[in-house]
C-alpha cells in the first residue's frame, strides 16, 4: 500500500469518526430536549439550543472534508459512495439537531405550565428515534445493509405512537377548549419526533445506496440497481 492509499484511508477514517461524533451531539440532544420537556426546565432546553449551533459547526466542517476528498482524491465506485452517503447523513444530522431544538423551544412555551398529562407516549417515542438513529449509524459504520432496514419497523411504532399522541390530545381539546394553548406544542413535539425518525429513516437508505449501489424508496419498497 503505498504512502498516497493509507493517506486517503486515513481521511476516510476521519470523515467516518466526524460522522459518529456528530451522530452522538444529535442523540444527546433527542434526550436532553425531552428530559427538559418532563421537567419542564427552561435552562436545559436554553442550552439544548446553544449546543445545536455546535451541531451545525460540525455539518460543515464534514460538507468541506467531503468536497475536498472528491476534488483532491477523485474517489471512484464505493469510495465515492461513501463521502456523498457521508455528507448526505451530516446533513440529516444537523436536521435533527434543529427538531430537537424546536422539541427545547417547545419545552420554554410550556415551562411555566402544568402538563395536561403524565408524558408516556412521547418519551416512548423519543427513546425509539434515539434508538433508530444508533441504529442506522451502527449500519453505516459497519456498512451493513440489513441492520440500516430494520429501520423500517421502527417508522412503524413511531407512527402508532405519534396517532396515539394525536388522538388523546384532540380528544382532550375538544372536552376543554382552554387547553388549546398546552395541548398544542404537545402535539408539534410528537410530529418534531417523527420527523427525526423519517431523518433516520434516510440515513438508512443512503447507507443501503451506499453498500449495495441501489437505491431504496418507500420504507424498502422498489430497488432498483444503480
Amino acid at each position: 500500500m503505498d504512502h498516497t492509499t493509507t493517506a486517503f484511508n486515513q481521511e476516510l477514517g476521519d470523515l467516518k469518526d466526524s460522522i459518529l461524533k456528530m451522530g452522538v451531539m444529535v442523540q444527546e440532544l433527542i434526550f436532553k430536549s425531552v428530559e427538559s420537556l418532563k421537567a419542564r426546565n427552561r435552562n436545559l432546553a436554553r442550552n439544548i439550543i446553544k449546543q445545536d449551533v455546535e451541531v451545525d459547526k460540525l455539518e460543515l466542517e464534514i460538507d468541506e472534508k467531503c468536497i475536498n476528498l472528491i476534488a483532491i482524491r477523485q474517489p471512484k465506485a464505493g469510495d465515492l459512495r461513501f463521502i456523498t452517503t457521508a455528507m448526505r447523513i451530516a446533513t440529516d444530522l444537523e436536521r435533527i439537531g434543529d427538531l430537537a431544538e424546536d422539541i427545547a423551544e417547545r419545552t420554554i412555551e410550556l415551562a411555566d405550565y402544568p402538563l395536561l398529562k403524565p408524558l408516556i407516549d412521547i418519551p416512548k417515542m423519543a427513546k425509539l428515534v434515539q434508538d433508530s438513529v444508533s441504529l442506522v449509524l451502527d449500519a453505516f459504520v459497519n456498512r451493513d445493509p440489513e441492520k440500516a432496514k430494520a429501520i423500517w419497523g421502527k417508522e412503524e411504532e413511531v407512527d402508532k405512537l405519534r396517532d396515539l399522541v394525536h388522538d388523546e390530545l384532540i380528544e382532550i381539546m375538544s372536552k376543554d377548549a382552554k387547553t388549546v394553548s398546552r395541548a398544542i406544542p404537545l402535539l408539534l413535539v410528537s410530529r418534531h419526533l417523527e420527523r427525526i425518525c423519517d431523518h433516520a429513516t434516510n440515513i438508512a437508505e443512503d447507507v443501503v445506496y451506499m453498500v449495495e449501489a441501489k437505491v431504496v424508496k418507500h420504507g424498502g419498497e422498489g430497488v432498483k440497481d444503480i
